[in-house]
């Protein structure tokens, strides 16, 4: 690390002598018990070029072994990623209730008493019309598309930790009315409808805190844990309800519902545990409860929040956002505003977010089971953990690959890969009859696997972590809704009409989604920015940056950078070349000047 330092500098921050030619130079971290003395060797420059007669250039290198384990030079804590795992619950409850509903309408008990019979007691004689099912599966996302709107408001208000907790109260009120359900097919859907507001203004603040609260280097991973937990959500539906599908009576389905309870308790009670969002208590001018949410997120000791370096910069980038932003009237309807590229981004992540919809992926998650049962295979439920199980798995990819490759190249590879494997199982089933040929009903769950595959690792998990991180400050939370509002507005119309769309073109269906992953990949190619590596803050900048395009935005950096890769290469040096500003923030005992002119 290379310093110039005024002697006036100097004088303001450490005490040192002019008399005696420097000696010693010690670096004294906080939690050790006494200096450790390292080499010091001052470098006159030849040229004074740059430097005036009271500067000095002083060159030294700092080896320290890192106490606090850290990503590109930023300190993490463990409290980030336990506060990423715990809010992921609101993920979680979602994939819980979509997994269900695929199995429970199977049941022989709930199709006795809430489907059309010719006889109650022979379940055999019991079937759905069309739009019964679609409003049975669909009115949780009208409730989820209403919830998406009302969270926004709902987490600036409260808070993103209290808002997140009334939300689970919504849905477990939800729960209590289907389980609460005998005959009457309408309640069922009703409850379905209040768990929704839940669950969408839940899907607004979980990206939303994850993204605020989780340091740069991780961002993306932490809030992908967001989709992970959907998935997790999804293949524990499954396998409960493959428990349960033997239980006599109405246990078979209150059974698997029910246990739905459990999980909003976890976490609406556990993320009270957690640190608040420290953009939000900073945006309402608790500055010191902010400096301490960071702390705990980036693992320093509280007692050094106040003067450490990693929260003193993260707290300064932060501030002087919000001394901008103050100066700019925000609301609902600055989300449509031209200015800074709002409306561009508005526009870009409803778009992206209706994408994740149209790539098809509900389609087996919601109706997966009947799509089996008519594809020819004897135990439907089998096939539905089995796909649940490669969702699950493939998700952890997609937290590696979005991490590692940003999210522009694996959103636009995974389109291109996800549209071929639908290909294949559209045409697969248009060709022959699947029901009468096994190979082609084999070929068919092969094809619906790999696109699970490419969808888990790309599109799930990538549009949700864009969803927290492309936004500025001062209108995050309406942009946050308004996106999660377009995926469950998307999410309704598929849940309602697959199955008109199914009676009328059958698998040719499938031909529908892979046009739309590939536009989904076009779009991603002209319109996304790659906003990996940087901080929200500089996120903001890049987006307002007219000199940035889309497809030159990965070399973006802030200014001082010569691009992203140099940001990335000198983030990893600080770790080598320079006390890490993980540990606790470091004094300077004793520095010893010369008395001279250079």
């Amino acid at each position: 690390m290379r310093l110039a330092l005024s002697s006036e500098d100097i004088a303001s921050r450490y005490p040192y002598k002019e008399t005696a030619p420097p000696s010693k130079f010690y670096f004294t971290p906080l939690s050790a018990s006494h200096p450790q003395p390292l080499s010091f060797s001052p470098r006159v420059p030849t040229s004074r070029s740059g430097l005036s007669n009271d500067h000095i250039a002083i060159s030294l290198v700092i080896n320290i072994p890192t106490i606090w384990p850290c990503s590109q030079g930023i300190p993490i804590g463990y409290t980030a990623i336990m506060l990423a795992v715990l809010a992921s619950m609101g993920g979680f409850i979602f994939g819980y209730d979509t997994g269900q509903i695929s199995d429970i309408l199977l049941m022989p008990d709930f199709l006795q008493r809430f489907a059309q019979c010719t006889d109650r007691s022979d379940a055999s004689t019991c079937h759905f019309s069309i739009v019964r099912e679609g409003l049975i599966v669909a009115l949780l996302s009208i409730g989820t598309m209403i919830g998406a709107l009302g969270g926004s408001w709902t987490a600036d208000f409260l808070g993103r930790r209290l808002a997140m907790t009334a939300e689970c109260l919504i849905f477990m009120v939800g729960v209590i009315v289907q389980i609460t359900s005998n005959h009457v097919w309408a309640q069922f859907a009703v409850g379905r409808l209040i768990s929704g507001l839940g669950v969408g203004a839940l899907s607004a603040a979980v990206p939303m805190y994850q993204a605020e609260t989780a340091p740069p280097p991780i961002r993306g991973s932490l809030t992908a844990t967001y989709q992970l937990f959907i998935t997790f959500g999804i293949l524990v539906a499954y396998c409960i309800g493959i428990g349960t599908r033997n239980i006599e009576g109405s246990g078979s389905w209150r059974t698997l519902v029910g246990i739905g309870l459990i999980w909003p308790l976890i976490l609406g009670l556990g993320i009270l545990t957690m640190p608040e969002s420290p953009r939000w208590l900073a945006s309402k001018g608790r500055h010191d409860e902010a400096r301490v949410s960071l702390a705990r997120s980036r693992g320093i000791p509280l007692e050094e929040a106040e003067h450490n370096r990693t929260i003193n910069r993260e707290m300064e980038d932060m501030l002087s956002a919000l001394e901008y932003e103050k100066g700019i009237k925000a609301g609902f309807w600055d989300c449509f505003s031209p200015r800074d590229k709002q409306l561009y981004r508005t526009l870009l992540m409803m778009t992206l977010q209706m994408f994740q919809q149209l790539t098809g992926a509900n389609y087996f998650f919601y109706y997966g089971a009947t799509v089996f049962q008519s594809v020819g295979i004897s135990d439907s439920y089998i096939t539905q953990i089995i796909l649940g199980a490669v969702n699950f798995g493939c998700t952890f990819l997609g937290m590696y690959v979005m991490e590692k490759f940003g999210r522009r190249v694996p959103l636009i590879l995974g389109g291109i890969w996800q549209s071929a494997w639908l290909f294949v199982f559209a045409a697969a089933g248009t060709a022959k009859d699947p029901s009468t040929n096994p190979g082609i009903g084999k070929l068919m769950i092969i094809s619906a696997c790999f696109f699970i595959l490419g969808y888990a690792s790309t599109w799930a998990p990538g549009v949700w972590i864009l969803t927290g991180e492309t936004f500025p400050t001062r209108t995050r939370s309406y942009q946050a809704s308004i996106a999660a509002m377009s995926n469950w507005l998307w999410n309704f119309l598929l849940a309602f009409f697959t199955p008109f769309i199914v009676n009328a073109i059958g698998f040719r269906y499938g031909f529908i989604f892979a046009a739309c992953n590939l536009t989904g990949a076009v779009v991603v190619y002209f319109f996304l920015y790659e906003s990996s590596d940087l901080s929200l803050e500089s996120v903001d900048m890049m987006y307002c940056d007219p000199d940035c395009k889309p497809w030159t935005s990965r070399s973006w950096a802030p200014e001082g950078f010569a691009d992203r890769a140099d940001l990335v290469v000198q983030d990893r040096a600080a770790v080598k070349h320079k006390a890490p500003e993980g540990i606790e923030e470091a004094r300077l005992e004793k520095v010893e000047v010369p008395n001279r002119q250079v």
